[in-house]
């Protein structure tokens, strides 16, 4: 009788504990999907445990980043669409690891709603344990909090928390980048998750769209084209790792093809990247027209097409480019590594968008 009496009170606080164990019990299956050998419990415990096969590497190294999917959550909840922001979710964290050359081995996440939707949360689960299997790492646990009071109405928030696995010699930091080397960049998928706090700003305040308008340069409707998910790059890494020689990789997240190339440049060299060598998606010309944006401030915001710079030798440009082409990516040559002179941006820009 006094426990019922507790939940009762605490249901009338705004948190139902039923529904969290109802919760619970819908995402078991969808979860366990994701599991690999390493996996050595189940969901519901009070931590994930995951056994470690160290027998191929000679100095292994914990590689760890952890993000969240930001206000891109708020098309979502205009669409009421919640199975893709896990993907999302999941991209933008593991994306970090693998251009360490780091394997993903598990993910973690973390949902907090202002009260808890079973079917809302088992749709974001799905989105999670979907965006795990492409990168080949497992859902070994999280944590679904019910804050009542805290977000607006059927709102919510996401982190992540991915540990992958690298030998220590087989670090990709950068530090071999010479002049001369090739950049590759990857195609992204569109926006991804970055910069929609200006997106929002355009298109909804400024321009008074609405997620339904249909947008004859997308070929869909404007929530369509903002809720494609980011592309998860772990698959298409780990295949050119086995045969090609990377000497570096940026992921373009947030700072955009001005601030992430140069986390992998030494002082002494600099990133020339010829802008005519790539056609952007729509969404990009669409916002940049839209809201009256420099190109400096386009390529500090977003990603403008290019999920990955991948640095390259020149011999083997041709190749890396064909193997990216029977992967299903779209890759082109997009610039070059020089010397850099003291004062020197670290990025400069040749050529006219196209």
């Amino acid at each position: 009788m006094e426990t019922d009496t507790r939940k009762n009170r605490y249901a009338e606080a705004g948190v139902d504990i039923e529904a969290g164990n109802r919760f619970v019990d819908m995402i078991k299956p969808i979860v366990k999907r994701t599991h690999t050998s390493g996996v050595i419990t189940e969901i519901g415990g009070f931590a994930g445990l995951f056994s470690l096969n160290l027998e191929h590497i000679k100095n292994p190294v914990l590689v760890s980043s952890t993000d969240g999917v930001g206000t891109k959550l708020k098309i979502a909840f205009m669409l009421d669409k919640h199975d893709t922001v896990g993907i999302d979710l999941v991209a933008m964290c593991v994306n970090d690891i693998v251009v360490q050359g780091a394997t993903p081995l598990f993910f973690l996440d973390y949902i907090s709603m202002g009260h808890l939707d079973p079917k809302r949360a088992r749709d974001i689960v799905k989105g999670i344990a979907a965006g795990c299997m492409e990168a080949k790492c497992s859902l070994i646990g999280g944590e679904t909090a019910e804050m009542p009071g805290f977000y607006p109405k059927d709102e919510y928030d996401l982190a992540g928390f991915v540990v992958g696995l690298a030998d220590n010699g087989e670090l990709l930091d950068g530090s071999e980048i010479g002049v001369g080397h090739k950049i590759i960049g990857i195609g992204s998928s569109g926006l991804h998750s970055n910069g929609y706090s200006l997106v929002r700003k355009i298109l909804f305040e400024g321009l008074k769209m609405s997620v339904d308008d249909y947008v004859q340069d997308f070929g869909r409707t404007l929530g369509e084209e903002l809720l494609e998910p980011t592309r998860i790059y772990a698959r298409t890494i780990s295949n050119l790792g086995r045969d090609f020689r990377i000497y570096g990789i940026s992921h373009i997240t947030g700072g955009g093809l001005v601030e992430n190339p140069p986390r992998i440049l030494s002082e002494r060299t600099k990133a020339v990247i010829d802008r005519s060598t790539w056609t952007p998606h729509p969404i990009f010309h669409y916002l940049q027209k839209a809201g009256q944006i420099s190109d400096h401030d386009m390529m500090l915001t977003f990603n403008n097409g290019l999920g990955l710079l991948i640095v390259v030798n020149e011999e083997e440009v041709d190749e890396v480019l064909l193997r990216l082409k029977a992967m299903g990516e779209t890759a082109y040559c997009v610039g070059t590594v020089e010397s850099r002179e003291e004062g020197e941006d670290p990025v400069q820009f040749t050529g006219n968008g196209s």
